[in-house]
């Protein structure tokens, strides 16, 4: 009997879960700190279509999902969305590929699911009720296109929110909510250096006023990150009965008991189409093929080249040694819990919560745990991308717009021009960005910046999406 197993087997005792298992999930932390992996791959080739029951594509459009972002961001970072990147423990993309197998048997899940959008813009009423929760006082103004509240000129408390949605807030307090006690030094201008953190109990105290003004007084709390003497509540909210992943709210709370700092969303989703769902042993299979890429091109045939031991010696390994045919071979990683949720991507250049598999996976037994998502949504609802333009266009990383005015974002070098342009349509703008070196420039030094080019519309941008002629792929729009 043949003891090869398949990608999404168990290597153990086999357990049915419910269809809705309840798992610790590593939340993507907003602020400083956190881990998860976040791996939005959507299904490869035709593997993983499933019969759709009642519902069809007539009930739904096609999903358009963008394309993952090239470069890596740490879900830490405060960018509004964690696009695919690297946790603690995980390989390099550029490495092995990575095999994930079932530490048991998985859950069906629903049939069926939504899509959540964040459309619109923010209130400014919001805005006041958040800044109130913070004890900010005043009123909120406009600068730019966020609404901002406090002082942003010199030490103070500070609110700032997007407008559009998904109203992105931020805050910092650089002097203490009270007054330091006569001959005392305030660290940083926000509490005693050499305090000690308060308890969980007292942090998740301190944060349920600013949670319950940002619209997530029902999400669930972790406390248990600490940045120095000053520890943060992670929230991360339900959505029609579902758990989140990528839309949590980051509270920090000092060593005083006062809130110093946070960010999140305060713009709230809006219920969408409803796509059929696939199980999390479907799920598990795209997340492989996509991790691997096309058929068996990533595994390891033939072994590395490593010394012959003498006898009584145990065999060396390295892990980082590359076999013969320059592959390396795949890193395990064990699915020890699989939840169905909701997951951040990029629909059309939007934010969207799409139904998604949350998987807890862990590399080593005793190591640290990671999650790494998988949407859920029916392969044959899930739109593929435009080709991408056979040139040598710099691909455009974030737009941002006002009225018939494109502001757009890209990576280029010091030592060409660049020129961006734009085709227009009635559903979406097409972006493309030439580059052309400059003349008489014979050596040049190989220095990447980021770099924004205006481009002015027919008509006032609306609705339409943005679309990266070098891609294919919608635009994230900033």
């Amino acid at each position: 009997m043949s003891t090869e197993r398949p990608d999404n087997d168990v290597t153990g005792p086999r357990r049915r879960r419910p269809p809705l298992a309840v798992a610790s999930v590593a939340a993507a932390v907003l602020l400083a700190g956190g881990g998860g992996a976040y791996w939005a791959s959507t299904a490869a080739g035709d593997g993983g279509a499933t019969d759709s029951g009642a519902a069809d594509r007539k009930s739904a459009p096609l999903l358009a999902l963008d394309a993952p972002a090239d470069a890596p961001v740490s879900a830490a970072s405060s960018s509004d969305t964690p696009p695919p990147g690297i946790a603690p423990g995980e390989p390099d993309p550029g490495g092995p590929p990575v095999v994930y197998r079932a530490a048991g048997e998985l859950p069906d899940g629903p049939d069926e699911a939504a899509v959540h959008h964040a459309r619109g813009t923010v209130a400014s009423a919001d805005v006041a009720r958040l800044a109130k929760a913070l004890g900010i006082p005043g009123s909120p103004r406009t600068e730019g296109t966020s609404w901002v509240v406090g002082d942003d000129d010199g030490p103070g408390a500070l609110l700032k929110v997007t407008k559009q949605a998904p109203g992105t807030w931020t805050f910092a307090r650089t002097t203490p909510s009270k007054p330091c006690e006569p001959g005392m030094m305030c660290a940083n201008g926000a509490s005693e250096p050499g305090g000690d953190p308060v308890s969980e109990k007292a942090a998740k105290a301190a944060a349920v006023p600013v949670l319950k003004a940002a619209g997530q007084d029902d999400a669930a709390l972790n406390a248990g990150q600490l940045m120095g003497d000053v520890r943060v509540v992670n929230a991360d909210p339900k959505i029609d009965g579902l758990p989140t992943y990528g839309w949590s709210t980051g509270v920090q709370v000092g060593p005083d008991g006062e809130v110093t700092g946070g960010s999140g969303h305060l713009k709230a989703l809006e219920k969408g189409d409803t796509y059929p769902a696939v199980g999390a042993d479907e799920a598990l299979k795209q997340l492989n093929a996509a991790s691997r890429g096309k058929g068996d091109a990533g595994r390891d045939i033939g072994g590395c080249a490593t010394p012959v031991p003498h006898q009584g010696e145990p065999k060396p390994s390295d892990p980082q040694c590359v076999p013969s045919n320059g592959k390396r071979a795949p890193v395990e990683q064990t699915v020890e819990d699989a939840v169905f949720g909701l997951a951040l991507n990029y629909v059309d250049g939007r934010q969207t919560l799409v139904p998604s598999w949350l998987f807890t996976v862990r590399q080593a037994p005793g190591g640290p745990e990671n999650t790494v998502t998988q949407v859920a949504v029916d392969p044959k609802f899930i739109e593929k991308p435009d080709a991408p333009t056979p040139s040598g266009d710099r691909k455009v990383t974030s737009y941002g717009a006002d009225g018939r005015t494109l502001e757009v974002t890209f990576w280029g070098g010091v030592c060409s021009t660049y020129t961006a342009s734009a085709k227009e349509s009635a559903g979406q703008v097409r972006i493309s960005v030439t580059e052309k070196p400059q003349e008489g420039k014979k050596a040049c030094i190989m220095i990447a910046k980021e770099l924004t080019r205006t481009v002015t519309l027919e008509k006032p941008l609306g609705d339409r999406t943005v679309i990266d002629a070098a891609s294919g792929g919608a635009v994230p729009r900033t």
